[in-house]
């Protein structure tokens, strides 16, 4: 069995799309040194998913409405994976969506399958009090 290692990588207008931001606001993150990033040869800026998932973490929590209006259940949050923790069973995954931020809790075995990693771009899709996190189609 081969192992494929992912390492994820985004440019900064997909990091901008993602936050809600211009792109010359990553741009500007990343030159004061607030969102790591490196030259991708002659390709332009790129910034690592681990080093997004590590910036998000440090900001504060995203915005969380006291009383939680009633939504469709089609409901799908694009984000990046900021927090995985696996136990024998379960495994706890957040996403931060700005201006949301979700936790879904799946089987280990799940989690594992899709070998979801912090730094990761997923989809959330909310269903009535599930939310299923879904990868995009590489």
């Amino acid at each position: 069995m081969i192992t494929i290692i992912r390492m994820p990588t985004y440019k900064p207008s997909q990091v901008a799309e993602i936050l809600g931001v211009s792109p010359d606001t990553v741009r500007r993150w990343c030159e004061e040194g607030k969102l790591q990033s490196s030259e991708n040869s002659g390709r332009g800026r790129i910034i690592d998913g681990i080093d997004l998932a590590a910036y998000l973490s440090t900001q504060g929590a995203a915005y969380e409405p006291e009383s939680v209006l009633h939504q469709s259940a089609r409901n799908r949050f694009t984000g990046i994976i900021t927090r995985v923790e696996r136990d024998k069973l379960v495994a706890i995954v957040e996403i931060h969506s700005p201006p949301h931020r979700l936790v879904s809790m799946m089987t280990r075995e799940a989690a594992d399958e899709l070998n979801l990693q912090p730094g990761d771009l997923a989809t959330a899709a909310v269903k009535s009090t599930n939310v299923v996190v879904e990868l995009p189609q590489a």
